[in-house]
C-alpha cells in the first residue's frame, strides 16, 4: 500500500548516479563547450545526376540537318545526344554567377526629412484643394442636361435597311391566282 499523501512506488530500481542517460557519440560527443565553440556544417556534393534526354531539341536539330527518315533520325540522336538542363542546379550546391543576388530588390528608402516635416500631407493638401476646385468648375456649368436613349436616337437616326427585291428564281415563274 503507497503511504498516504505520497504517490505509489514503482518497481524498478534505477542504476546509480555514475549511469549516463542516452547514447554516447565517441567522436562527436564533446558537450556544451564543443557545441558552442563551432558549428557541425555538412558540405554540399555536386548533384552528377544524369539529366533525361532533350527529344524536342534532337528532333529540331535532326530536321535542320535534313533527315527523313527513321534510320537517319536514330543515328543523329546517337551522335548529338542532347541532355535536358538542370535548372535546380544552384539548389544544391551548384556554382553560383558572380553578382548574382536573390529575392525581390528592396524599395528605396523614405526621405526621413520630409515625414518629419509634414511634407507628404501637404501634397495630399495640394492634391485635394486642386480637386475640389475642377468639382465647382464642373458644377457651375449651366444649362447642361444628360442625355437620354431618345435624345440621342434624335441626334443620330438609325440607317435605313434598303428593301431587297431579290427572290429565289423558283418562285418568280409562278403565275399569280387571278
Amino acid at each position: 500500500q503507497p503511504e498516504l499523501g505520497k504517490p505509489m512506488r514503482n518497481c524498478y530500481s534505477l542504476p546509480g548516479p555514475n549511469f549516463t542517460y542516452g547514447m554516447y557519440m565517441h567522436r562527436r560527443d564533446g558537450g556544451v563547450p564543443e557545441a558552442i565553440g563551432h558549428w557541425d556544417s555538412v558540405k554540399a556534393k555536386p548533384c552528377k545526376r544524369a539529366m533525361p534526354r532533350d527529344f524536342v531539341a534532337m528532333g529540331r536539330g535532326a530536321v535542320a540537318e535534313g533527315c527523313t527518315t527513321a534510320r537517319e533520325f536514330a543515328l543523329y540522336y546517337k551522335f548529338k545526344d542532347t541532355r535536358q538542363v538542370d535548372k535546380e542546379t544552384l539548389r544544391y550546391g551548384g556554382k553560383v554567377p558572380p553578382g548574382m543576388t536573390f529575392g525581390r530588390p528592396a524599395r528605396p528608402p523614405t526621405p526621413f526629412f520630409d515625414i518629419m516635416q509634414h511634407r507628404y500631407k501637404e501634397l495630399w493638401m495640394e492634391q485635394q484643394r486642386a480637386r475640389t476646385v475642377v468639382q465647382h468648375v464642373v458644377k457651375k456649368k449651366p444649362g447642361e442636361v444628360r442625355g437620354t436613349r431618345t435624345t440621342f436616337l434624335r441626334t443620330h437616326p438609325l440607317p435605313v435597311k434598303k428593301e431587297s427585291f431579290w427572290h429565289l428564281q423558283r418562285f418568280e415563274k409562278v403565275q399569280a391566282p387571278h
